[in-house]
């Protein structure tokens, strides 16, 4: 149905009694219908045409209005499923950014100033947990966190340097990552106080890295059944260095198996033949390096006379 242009309820019934209509009048007037009566069957026609004009108006309005109303409560509805999509991108940028700065939003606690301060290893270690990744225990040992304490405010972790890589090209790496790698202990080289010392200072930092209860479970439990196993108690120098050398590898090979198609294992129990497999490896490393430096003194030695007497 076409749409009506004006609105017929304005419209002004035409004066059929004029001379233009005159023709239409004719058409009408027979014997039994004088002039009068043709005007007024005339006026009758257009008002009955004007009424199906006003019906089909008011038809229209009524469309148009709904029309208007169901697009207003789409836009509004738009809008507010906007603004609640709005609301929830900042909420969810709120609890990111609470997630990443969980120190700056942690309540504070009413237990006073505390007797000791809080351990605070390298930023370069506290990101490397952060991810799960493998860190040296060197980290969490008195030089690791003295080492942090003084180098942290001489240059900023994140600024890049120019670094020496070991097979004698050059790239841009991190600051904290070229320091500490020219000053770090590796685990297998750690004496076996410091190893102690470093354990539980890093089970409360994967902790307070929100690492899963069941991963810092076995951490503890692996580290303890080293601490109190018969190698420790031994006079043999080879015994410990085995301890220290077997947990070194071992936590490598775990945290490499964790992100493979494998998944993790539990770590915590020791397992015996790789531990003597590992104690072989260490006797024969110890054996090769007094060998060596026996060799030097030797050969220093044979030098020397050779000198004196030539």
């Amino acid at each position: 149905m076409p749409r009506i242009g004006n609105d017929p309820n304005l419209n002004i019934c035409p004066d059929y009694a004029i001379l233009p209509f005159a023709g239409a009048r004719a058409r009408i007037i027979s014997e039994h219908i004088d002039e009068h009566q043709a005007i007024q069957i005339l006026r009758d026609i257009w008002e009955a045409a004007n009424d199906i004009e006003k019906a089909q108006w008011q038809e229209q309005v009524e469309a148009d209005r709904e029309q208007r109303d169901n697009l207003r409560l789409q836009q509004e509805e738009r809008e507010d499923r906007q603004e609640q999509e709005r609301l929830e991108e900042e909420e969810a940028a709120r609890k990111e950014e609470k997630r990443k700065l969980k120190h700056k939003y942690a309540p504070i606690q009413a237990s006073g100033v505390p007797d000791k301060l809080a351990i605070t290893p390298s930023a370069y270690a506290t990101r490397k947990l952060d991810k799960g990744e493998y860190v040296e225990l060197w980290y969490f040992t008195n030089d690791g966190l003295d080492d942090a304490q003084t180098k942290k405010t001489v240059i900023k972790d994140d600024a890049m340097v120019l670094s020496t890589l070991p097979d004698g090209s050059t790239a841009w790496v991190s600051a904290a990552s070229s320091r500490n790698a020219a000053s770090i202990v590796n685990d297998e080289d750690l004496n076996f106080e410091d190893f102690c010392q470093a354990c539980p200072r890093f089970i409360t930092a994967i902790e307070e890295a929100d690492w899963p209860v069941d991963r810092v479970r076995m951490l503890a439990i692996f580290w303890k059944n080293l601490q109190v196993h018969e190698y420790r108690s031994l006079r043999d120098p080879i015994a410990q260095k085995t301890l220290l050398a077997y947990q070194a590898e071992q936590r490598k090979r775990w945290h490499v198996v964790a992100k493979s198609s494998a998944g993790p294992y539990d770590l915590s129990g020791i397992n015996t033949k790789l531990l003597e497999r590992t104690r072989e490896r260490v006797y024969w490393q110890e054996r090769s390096k007094r060998d060596n430096q026996r060799d030097y003194m030797v050969s220093n030695v044979v030098f020397h006379l050779i000198s004196y007497t030539s």
